[in-house]
């Protein structure tokens, strides 16, 4: 394994052709092993600038950390993230018709390219999406003439003179704000929301159907996926991830339960229920098991920043699929292959139903995606190197270079391997993300979010 991980010209000016190495450099989250279900992480997510992360949780709230930014003029320092703003998005609601529970937990987090001083995002839980407005405040009127300074109204007839009011400085506040609610439009659970290239309209994904919005209008949705059968006996396949492709704004993928991916394009038809290619890959006889349904499964799909690849995550692999071949993937990278002969007691702990995420790096030449263990992974494309990181606090000290780890599958174990059966199973990377223009990634470990970095000589 090397300590040395090489990207080639991952930025201009940010990693150049040297080999990376990446630095621990901040911690979010409390050191207690008593964890409270509410504070475990469910989403992280970059702004399209880097500036902004943004990630939700379980307890229906979405945190906002934002990058000093003095430190950015400085080549041998990039700014910290600090927390820019806290607000609980969704509460728990009750289903009276149904009779059932509606967890406040945040599924996913998507921001919209800023437009003016204020940022916007949409979050969503199981059944409900919001559009929030995060605007700063640094001054305030003062002045008025039928208004006390305290807000109190005035008495008319005890006005002699005109002012104008003027604007004072305050205490830099971070407002959120609900602009939208879209709600009651899905009878499953929402896994996915994708924005649109066209800035105006996004899809959302349940387990039986996708629905496009228009950003504006919070009453009516279109449905352009529904692959719901007549009689839910014969329901063989439910969707798991959808996402738009980020340049052509009429063309959107979804995944399934049976490891296939289909693309729809929204010029065809207004139901999409035929879709213009299926990539899927022919499963090798030799694997087959009584698992092989459950592993195939694809947990995420992420298109690469140019929409010329896509990435899809299964349980034990990740894999890059040109939008031009549909056969079989152009690329495969093993996550965990070790925990193939595992898989037994994965199922019967249901570690074998966890749904890992994957990112690109800014410019596609790095695909990361989670393990267990705390463990992390990264493929370079070009070099077809593999890294294997851990996020630890026992690592915490800022600009300490990361070891590399690796897994001992069966056999004599090397000193610094750690045994296939001493891994815990209750430590996990779900969620990851990837700065879109510099070499920061962001990981969540349960309630702990960890900003790693590369080594700036």
């Amino acid at each position: 394994m090397f300590l040395k991980f090489s990207l080639r010209s991952v930025f201009n000016g940010a990693g150049g052709g040297n080999d990376i190495q990446w630095c621990f450099s901040q911690v979010k989250g409390a050191v207690d092993d008593d964890v409270a279900e509410a504070d475990i992480i469910s989403t992280v997510e970059f702004n399209h600038s880097g500036e902004l992360l943004a990630t939700g949780d379980k307890g229906g709230r979405v945190v906002i950390f934002q990058q000093e930014q003095e430190n950015k003029i400085q080549s041998h320092s990039r700014g910290e993230y600090n927390v820019y703003s806290t607000f609980q998005s969704h509460e728990p609601e009750f289903d009276y018709l149904k009779s059932l529970e509606i967890e406040e937990k945040i599924n996913k987090i998507r921001w919209l390219p800023q437009k003016n001083a204020a940022q916007f995002l949409l979050s969503t839980n199981d059944k409900t999406i919001k559009l929030w407005k995060i605007s700063e405040r640094d001054k305030r009127p003062e002045g008025y003439n039928l208004k006390e300074e305290d807000g109190r109204y005035r008495d008319p007839t005890t006005v002699t003179t005109l002012r104008v009011p003027v604007f004072r400085p305050m205490d830099l506040m971070v407002e959120a704000s609900p602009r939208r609610i879209f709600a009651n439009a899905h009878t499953y659970h929402i896994n996915s929301i994708s924005i649109n290239s066209d800035y105006e309209t996004y899809l959302s994904a349940d387990d039986l159907r996708i629905n496009l919005w228009h950003l504006e209008i919070t009453d009516r949705s279109f449905n352009i996926v529904d692959i719901k059968p007549a009689n839910m006996e014969e329901l063989t396949e439910v969707i798991t991830a959808a996402e738009f492709h980020p340049n052509s704004c009429n063309t959107f993928v979804y995944s399934s339960s049976k490891g296939t991916i289909r693309l729809c394009d929204m010029r065809a038809s207004a139901l999409c229920d035929r879709h213009s290619k299926l990539f899927e890959e022919p499963e090798d006889p030799s694997n087959r098991s009584f698992f092989s349904e459950i592993i195939s499964s694809i947990s995420d799909v992420k298109f690469s920043h140019s929409g010329r690849y896509m990435m899809t995550r299964d349980y034990l692999s990740v894999k890059i699929w040109d939008l031009n071949m549909e056969n079989r993937p152009v690329e495969t990278y093993q996550v965990h292959e070790y925990l193939r002969s595992k898989l037994c007691s994965l199922y019967e702990n249901d570690c074998i139903f966890d749904k890992f995420e994957c990112c690109w790096n800014g410019s596609d030449s790095v695909v990361m995606t989670g393990s267990y263990n705390n463990f992390f992974r990264m493929f370079d494309r070009n070099t077809k190197r593999d890294i294997t990181l851990e996020a630890s606090r026992e690592n915490n000290k800022p600009r300490t270079v990361l070891k590399p780890r690796k897994v001992c599958a069966s056999g004599k174990r090397k000193k610094d391997e750690i045994s296939v059966d001493s891994l815990d199973f209750n430590k996990k990377i779900l969620h990851t993300a990837w700065h879109p223009k510099e070499n920061i990634i962001a990981v969540a470990t349960t309630n702990n979010l960890y900003i790693f970095q590369d080594k700036v000589n």
